[in-house]
């Protein structure tokens, strides 16, 4: 009496449940084709079907003696164990793809860090020592000082607003500048 392709499969999962790693070879051989063209079209992705069948055949290897023939045909079993091994796969991928979508929104609601912001309370600083010393400086010089460097007035321009010639200007902002630098010096 020959033997159908289902009772061959069956002696064949049979061998495998005993641990003979011939079987296991000719069943992968038989199967693995199939089941791989399965696996592709759920995962869409050479590499993960790959991984997919490889991970349905360990199982397969190790759960052999748990195939019950009086359930399904050993093509139907293995088709359910790759058929499920490729859902995992997918569920933690969508698991990923969600937690990654969580992250990235995440982030967009806060601003990215700069510099500037984490300097900030140092130029804070910085420019209220500077006030307190343009303070201390002879009223033309603070004035001729903050039109040149606050107000970005060229010299000509200052001169022309103060009504003073334009070497005195330069001179103001000249002194200016050297009574700061000491005026800060003596701050740090």
């Amino acid at each position: 009496m020959e033997q159908t392709d289902n009772e061959y499969l069956t002696e064949l999962i049979r061998r495998v449940a005993g641990g003979e790693e011939a079987a296991f070879g000719v069943l992968y051989d038989r199967l693995a084709p199939a089941l791989y063209g399965m696996a592709f079209r759920m995962m869409n992705d050479a590499k993960e079907a790959e991984d997919v069948l490889q991970e349905g055949f360990t199982y397969i290897w190790r759960k052999a003696s748990s195939y019950d023939p009086a359930r399904s045909s050993v093509f139907a079993w293995t088709v359910l164990v790759v058929r499920n091994k490729a859902i995992d796969r997918l569920r933690v991928r969508q698991k990923g793809d969600r937690l990654r979508e969580k992250v990235s929104v995440a982030t967009e609601s806060f601003p990215e860090k700069d510099e500037a912001s984490a300097l900030e309370p140092m130029f804070r600083e910085r420019n209220a020592l500077l006030h307190a010393a343009l303070d201390q400086i002879a009223p033309e010089q603070k004035e001729a000082v903050e039109l040149a460097f606050f107000s970005g007035f060229t010299h000509e321009q200052i001169a022309e607003r103060l009504g003073a010639p334009l070497g005195t200007v330069k001179a103001r902002i000249r002194r200016g500048l050297l009574r700061l630098r000491e005026l800060l010096k003596e701050g740090e």
